[in-house]
């Protein structure tokens, strides 16, 4: 498997955690959006595409985020989940809201996935510092058209 393009859409604001989202083109036939360059504790990572893990309401089934106290369809009482306990620099509890969509399976495939979006994501803040969060593609593709920058911001949450 080859990542033979990556496409960086930097984030605004310096202070946040999340610096970029990227899309991974594998082989030229496959697509992994919503990739995220993040700025942890001990530096940049990369992590997988996830989606918001729901429970559905006891009464009419609509499937609500997990921790909810009220349904959002129906607005009966949802029954008590014990929360986590948090302690800084754990996020268990935030993850535990969350399941990936897609992730590499060994840790071989993960460096080299991590390697590439950081490369990718270094060259373009040298490039473009100053640019919006609508930036440049990394790789020999033309640039991205603003309707498909938009598009994949505003990816609907499963």
């Amino acid at each position: 498997m080859d990542i033979t393009e990556v496409k960086i859409f930097l984030k605004e604001g310096q202070d946040k955690k999340l610096k970029a989202y990227a899309t991974l083109t594998l082989d030229n036939c496959f697509v992994v959006r919503n990739v995220k360059v993040i700025e942890g504790t001990k530096g940049l990572f990369v992590a997988m595409p996830s989606r918001k893990v729901k429970d559905p309401c006891p009464k009419c089934g609509f499937r609500n985020a997990v921790r909810s106290k009220f349904c959002n369809q129906c607005g009966s009482s949802l029954p008590n989940q014990e929360p986590k306990p948090f302690q800084p620099g754990d996020d268990a509890a935030r993850q535990s809201d969350h399941k990936d969509i897609a992730h590499p399976i060994t840790a071989e495939c993960r460096d080299y996935i991590q390697k590439k979006v950081l490369e990718a994501y270094d060259s373009e803040r040298k490039l473009a510092p100053s640019q919006s969060a609508a930036s440049a593609v990394h790789s020999a593709s033309p640039q991205v058209p603003r309707r498909e920058i938009i598009e994949e911001e505003n990816d609907i949450e499963l």
